[in-house]
């Protein structure tokens, strides 16, 4: 078994948008005096485990329901071509899935330790219900990213719970406010999943993939683009005005650039093939928002 094939499994162009969440979480938790690095190393292992688990559930699946065809455009899929077989892709899900517990669990029982027994149950199931949504994406009879529902399960698992999750695993505390930027990064993400059902369309249409894409059309998709990325920002602007307003505090505005030339190509493109690239574009965006945006926060 070739060792690049696993690692193309992987889909390493995935994993710096996986971090994002903890980024931020982490960021959030360093300006409010909370930071530990045990727990943000913790994270962003569980993380990276969790967003490769996702990617080899999602080759596995896709292979299994018969939803990868020739006419799918994108990086080629290991079970589909061969390069890993069916059997050999379902021992490595296992594996991997057993390495993301073995993290999971250790981060919730330092980040939890001394609060009440509660909590640390809470992200108990937080925790399986996350490596369940990884893996249910496209596995399994009835997979909920075949019914239009991917969307809400990003927002929720890269958005509200990574970031907030973090944080208080950090904390201990929670604040009202963590939503904004949770949302605003929840909906960048959701963008990320956005741009690859609109880039497979067709594909998605003809193999009845119901995506969110296949269900408004390709151009209500863009608009739908549209809301996501400039509700973002918005929630990012609202986050920074009612906190301190210094100028460092800006400094995810370097970002925004970024997102508008995305926003055209989104509603200029011709040929869906000129949406591959952008999956990477944005997801490097969106790492630069959160890089900005932590470090003007902790500045």
């Amino acid at each position: 078994m070739k060792f690049k094939s696993w690692i193309a499994s992987f889909r390493l162009k995935t994993l710096p948008l996986a971090l994002s969440n903890t980024i931020l979480g982490s960021c959030l938790a360093y300006a409010a005096g909370g930071f530990h690095w045990v727990v943000f190393v913790l994270a962003a292992s569980t993380t990276v485990l969790l967003q490769i688990l996702s990617n080899m559930a999602n080759d596995y699946g896709d292979f299994v329901n018969g939803k990868d065809t020739v006419e799918r455009i994108g990086p080629k899929r290991m079970v589909q071509s061969g390069e890993i077989s069916r059997k050999s892709m379902l021992k490595g899900i296992i594996v991997i899935g057993i390495l993301c517990s073995i993290t999971g669990v250790s981060l919730i029982w330092i980040g939890t330790w001394g609060i009440d027994i509660r909590d640390m149950l809470i992200f108990g199931i937080l925790g399986i219900a996350a490596i369940a949504a990884a893996i249910k994406y496209t596995v399994g009879k009835n997979p909920y990213g075949y019914r239009g529902l991917g969307d809400i399960f990003v927002f929720i698992f890269f958005g509200l719970v990574g970031v907030i999750g973090t944080y208080f695993l950090h904390t201990h505390t929670f604040q009202w406010d963590l939503l904004l930027p949770a949302s605003a990064l929840g909906f960048l993400s959701t963008g990320v999943l956005n741009i690859n059902n609109m880039r497979d369309y067709e594909a998605d249409r003809n193999a009845r993939k119901n995506t969110i894409v296949v269900a408004i059309g390709l151009k209500n998709a863009a608009w739908y683009h549209f809301f996501l990325v400039v509700g973002a920002m918005v929630f990012a602007v609202i986050y920074t005005l009612i906190h301190d307003q210094s100028m460092e505090k800006w400094l995810f505005i370097l970002s925004i650039p970024l997102f508008f030339l995305n926003l055209k190509k989104v509603f200029t493109y011709q040929d869906s093939m000129q949406l591959y690239p952008e999956l990477g574009r944005l997801s490097l965006a969106i790492l630069i928002f959160t890089l900005t945006f932590g470090i003007g926060l902790i500045l």
